[in-house]
């Protein structure tokens, strides 16, 4: 009865503020569709962040000289041996790929292949965490 109750409801808003005249079934009919797109973004837009979020952490070369830290918020701050934070900026991931944009402006990618990250001639782990 609830449900009936919410689409009468919906109708009568329909028809009072936007001048449309419906049937019941019409109401219905636009209410699922309004769910059913809401809810299929709210699926991507998950899976976006699932994608994004599973290469969060440290990335390190094989001797630790370089090491790229991408950090939640979409930044990250790569240190090259002593240096700490020697590059630091902006980063996107699309799919398996990343692009980079430092904060002088310089732009480089990478890709991500079975746990390693390719990038700029570089190949990089992911740094166990202990």
């Amino acid at each position: 009865m609830e449900i009936y109750q919410f689409i009468n409801s919906f109708y009568k808003l329909i028809e009072i503020n936007l001048n449309l005249k419906l049937d019941f079934s019409g109401v219905a009919v636009f209410l699922l569709t309004i769910v059913f797109f809401s809810s299929k973004d709210a699926i991507n837009n998950s899976q976006k962040m699932d994608n994004e979020n599973k290469y969060v952490g440290m990335w390190v070369t094989k001797d630790g000289y370089i090491r790229h830290e991408l950090l939640p918020n979409n930044r990250y701050d790569e240190a090259r041996g002593n240096r700490k934070s020697a590059y630091q900026g902006d980063y996107k991931i699309t799919v398996d790929h990343i692009d980079y944009k430092d904060d002088t402006g310089f732009v480089a990618d990478g890709d991500f292949k079975n746990d390693i990250l390719y990038h700029a001639g570089m190949i990089l782990y992911r740094e166990k965490v202990q």
